[in-house]
């Protein structure tokens, strides 16, 4: 193998980790954007996750926002209220102030 093919495979094969790289970078935030909370369906009374479909088209569920499922197949941390829970994600609307 001579130094002329050498120099090319390498140049070849950073040019590819570079362009994954910025197709990472791009999936990331477009998945950190959006402002819509994680929901998930669940009982109101027993907290029990539910398929979505329950929550589709009168079904016996209701969306909860944020949280999540740590055992039990119950719903924790979030929300029935949407507007109670915020999404960050990258470069997310928080702020603070300091005084």
């Amino acid at each position: 193998m001579d130094s002329s093919t050498s120099t090319r495979r390498r140049m070849r094969s950073g040019g590819v980790a570079l362009g994954g790289m910025g197709l990472l970078a791009a999936a990331l935030v477009a998945c950190g954007s959006s402002k819509e909370p994680d929901r998930r369906c669940a009982d109101r009374l027993t907290l029990d996750q539910y398929s979505m479909e329950e929550c589709k088209k009168g079904g016996r569920g209701s969306y909860y926002y944020g949280g999540h499922v740590p055992t039990g197949n119950k719903v924790s941390g979030g929300s029935f209220d949407k507007k109670a829970v915020e999404r960050g994600g990258i470069g997310g609307g928080s702020s603070s102030s300091g005084g």
